[in-house]
């Protein structure tokens, strides 16, 4: 176990079984939990519980016990979780509350979805289920995903909450059990698993962002009663597989960190299915009062990657490839490429290219399209796991997350020009360690 042929090696995925979206994130004590919908009992979807997962670094990850498990209200489906640190539910100091949607309808007699809560009074490791669930009662269709944040200006805690089709609500509580909707959001072509969170901007002004589950999002101002956008809808995630991305609460030293669920990957005959993104870290740029929401690979990275000798500048041609003097099948690389206009470079990763369309400025993989920054010169940086290939351009300001398989190949990662000239500068390889040597 943990050493399958498709086996993420540096994202996480759970022991066996199948898992999707990341719930209940949150860093207590020195331990980075991740909490995740998961089938227990087999390796496609159903009979929704929470799995756990911890690790001090955010990088190698322990799979613990089942956290929580369906009941009378329903499958355990998506949630969040905080720190109450002025015992406002009255269950004490610093207990993690744990919200989450009892999906009534996969159970029997079916029961509408409700919002419920559970807590932890030893760190994480187990949970008790509250005795008065539901805390808030079904809304509108299949409403789920509470998202929960703590506001302190007001002293209150703020849910965003799923409805229907493109829309959303926020609610409000003072002790994180009985809720009142404040505001009903829209956020356009978008569904599910909302997160709501603070971020500084390069001003210093907190800004709040409105998140979807697809990756678009919305930043504006937030006074505890109502958020105000002050940007169209944007979209950070361009791949064709990042979804259900959440934030962990609690983070240490202001940061903001982001994980999403790596929708959509094919593991055939693996005793486990679907991956984790590699933890991101997030940041607001912008300039005039227009924001963009940027993500980059947090810096825990660097404890598992080792630097390989290559060229840091390349120039070459169509008339022959380039293959990057590199083996093996796990990277983290960097490099600015330019080329003439019109240009067109491929990258084959591991057999699969990745097209890079200087005309039409965008960037290509597995049939999906990410948009480029700049005409003719573009800043590029590539996690490349077993099965994943995650995106960052200038600096993260485009990101884009897919699965892949990979095909026949001699070179790992080999550049060709299919017409003009290019080049390759500040580039930088680095190979990346497996992070489940240790537990297999």
């Amino acid at each position: 176990m943990y050493d399958e042929v498709h086996r993420p090696r540096f994202h996480f995925s759970a022991r066996q079984n199948w898992h999707n979206d990341p719930n209940g994130l949150i860093y207590h004590s020195g331990r980075w939990h991740l909490f995740f919908q998961h089938n227990p009992e087999a390796t496609v979807w159903g009979n929704m519980t929470w799995g756990h997962a911890v690790s001090d670094d955010l990088v190698h990850w322990v799979q613990m016990e089942h956290a929580l498990y369906p009941d009378e209200h329903g499958t355990m489906f998506s949630g969040s979780a905080v720190v109450d640190r002025f015992d406002t539910s009255g269950l004490g100091e610093d207990t993690l509350l744990a919200f989450y949607t009892a999906a009534g309808s996969h159970v029997e007699p079916p029961k509408p979805y409700t919002q419920c809560l559970a807590y932890s009074i030893d760190s994480g490791d187990t949970w008790l289920k509250f005795d008065e669930n539901p805390i808030v009662s079904w809304i509108d269709a299949h409403n789920r995903d509470p998202k929960v944040v703590w506001h302190a200006p007001t002293r209150c805690w703020i849910m965003a909450l799923y409805l229907t089709d493109d829309r959303f609500c926020l609610l409000r509580s003072t002790d994180a059990k009985q809720w009142e909707r404040i505001q009903n959001i829209t956020l356009e072509h978008d569904s599910e698993c909302p997160d709501f969170f603070p971020l500084l901007d390069e001003a210093g002004i907190e800004r709040w962002v409105f998140w979807g589950g697809s990756g678009t999002y919305l930043i504006g101002d937030f006074d505890g009663a109502l958020f105000s956008p002050r940007s169209e809808v944007q979209t950070c995630e361009h791949g064709s597989n990042g979804y259900a991305a959440q934030t962990w609460s609690n983070a240490p030293s202001g940061r903001c960190i982001q994980i999403s669920w790596m929708s959509g990957g094919r593991y055939p005959e693996m005793p486990f299915n679907q991956q984790m993104s590699f933890p991101v870290e997030l940041s607001l740029r912008g300039n005039n009062g227009i924001w963009t929401l940027c993500r980059w690979p947090v810096k825990e990275i660097e404890s598992i990657t080792e630097p390989l000798d290559v060229p840091v500048s390349v120039g070459f041609d169509g008339s022959k490839p380039w293959p990057m003097p590199v083996s093996g099948d796990l990277f983290d690389i960097a490099f600015d490429i330019s080329a003439d206009d019109g240009g067109e470079v491929v990258l084959k990763i591991r057999g699969i290219p990745l097209t890079f369309d200087f005309e039409r400025r965008v960037v290509n993989f597995r049939d999906s399209e990410v948009p480029m920054i700049g005409k003719d010169h573009l800043s590029v940086r590539l996690l490349i796991d077993r099965t994943s290939v995650e995106l960052f351009l200038d600096g993260g300001r485009v990101s884009a997350s897919f699965c892949y398989l990979p095909d026949a190949y001699v070179a790992p990662l080999v550049f060709n020009v299919r017409s003009g000239t290019a080049n390759l500068d500040r580039v930088r390889v680095e190979r990346v360690d497996d992070i489940w040597g240790s537990v297999r």
